[in-house]
């Protein structure tokens, strides 16, 4: 993560998450929008003090929403870059794909009652 504030923005502001704890320049913890889950945003230092670089595909996180257009829809008229919108995919779910301040894929997707059974 290269910069908190603008994560939190991003979080807060675009997604709708609320500040639980922060930490300036180090550490945030927000809790979703509905419902009791959370994530961390903790900016990650190698020695001597520097950020380090990780690859952008080591995290993706998965957002399930039932109004998956509605919230892709907003979220594009709010600026938001999607690398797809909204799309039915081979395995039955639709995602649309974004990225986050620091290039972190987010997939937002709707499943339904698909998310219980195995996709492969």
């Amino acid at each position: 993560m290269k910069n908190i504030e603008v994560s939190l923005r991003f979080y807060e502001g675009l997604l709708h998450f609320s500040l639980i704890e922060k930490y300036p320049d180090e550490y945030a913890r927000l809790k979703s929008p509905r419902g009791r889950t959370t994530i961390a945003l903790h900016k990650f230092h190698r020695r001597g003090g520097t950020s380090k670089s990780n690859n952008k595909r080591d995290v993706v996180l998965y957002f399930e929403t039932r109004n998956l257009d509605r919230v892709s829809e907003n979220l594009a008229h709010k600026g938001v870059k999607f690398s797809q919108m909204p799309k039915l995919m081979p395995w039955g779910w639709k995602h649309a794909y974004l990225k986050d301040p620091d290039g972190h894929e987010i997939s937002l997707y709707w499943a339904g009652r698909k998310r219980f059974e195995k996709t492969l």
